[in-house]
């Protein structure tokens, strides 16, 4: 069975492309979910892309990843600084999930640098655009041991 991952995105990442491009980048999330599914197709695994704007429906993507997904890459935007409900579902499921971030959390805004998602996460990686989904999954895949 081919080993699958959750690519879930929070609020305002459907506006990547045209929401704050000096922050956040050119690219499109149709275009950062075609980076993900061809470095899914070149790691031999399957990759299923989700951007929700609500903080339940994020909750609720995790909650059914149990038993379905061997981890989950996760870029929960705001809710990142703010989401205790986001936390207890990540340690609730036990799945391994990388943090993810376009910009570099911790060169920005006071209130940004606190993450309520890193006590939980296997690691993070911010500041490196889109570029830094495939290195998520990679990352991801190491820590399931892929690589070995």
């Amino acid at each position: 069975m081919t080993q699958k991952i959750l690519i879930l995105n929070g609020p305002n990442l459907n506006l990547l492309g045209t929401r704050q491009p000096e922050v956040y980048g050119a690219t499109t999330l149709a275009e950062i979910e075609a980076m993900c599914h061809a470095r899914a197709q070149e790691r031999g695994i399957a990759v299923t892309c989700v951007q929700s704007n609500h903080e339940g429906a994020l909750v609720d993507q995790l909650h059914a990843a149990r038993g379905v997904f061997a981890g989950v890459v996760l870029n929960a935007g705001a809710y990142t600084h703010t989401s205790v409900a986001l936390m207890d579902a990540i340690s609730s499921t036990m799945l391994p999930v990388v943090e993810l971030h376009l910009s570099n959390i911790h060169a920005r805004e006071a209130f940004r640098h606190r993450s309520f998602i890193a006590p939980v996460a296997v690691g993070q990686i911010c500041g490196f655009g889109a570029a830094g989904y495939p290195l998520a999954i990679d990352a991801l895949l190491a820590h399931l041991g892929a690589d070995e």
